[in-house]
């Protein structure tokens, strides 16, 4: 598992109600990252990308840009140690 990486974005803009969480979860499904995602309170979508370092690497590229429709105004990333997840869920 050291060859895993963890990382949790937290993505602020208008990300809710334009499919970003089904499309993030596309899009790491595609890549074989592991992790959930979801709709926070404060208008932000929180997610959580386990898996290869360059798939994780791409899927939080991929949230810095979002579907068509989101407006990604910017994206936190921070490191947390792999919990060896094995599918990607929609919370």
């Amino acid at each position: 598992m050291s060859d895993l990486v963890r990382r949790r974005v937290v993505v602020h803009g208008h990300v809710q109600g334009v499919f970003f969480r089904d499309s993030c979860r596309r899009e790491a499904s595609r890549r074989g990252v592991a992790g959930w995602v979801t709709n926070r309170r404060d208008g932000t979508v929180e997610a959580v990308l386990e898996g290869d370092p360059a798939a994780v690497d791409a899927v939080v590229g991929w949230c810095e840009r979002g579907p068509r429709g989101a407006d990604v105004e910017r994206v936190e990333v921070s490191e947390e140690e792999p919990e060896g997840l094995s599918e990607f869920g929609v919370r």
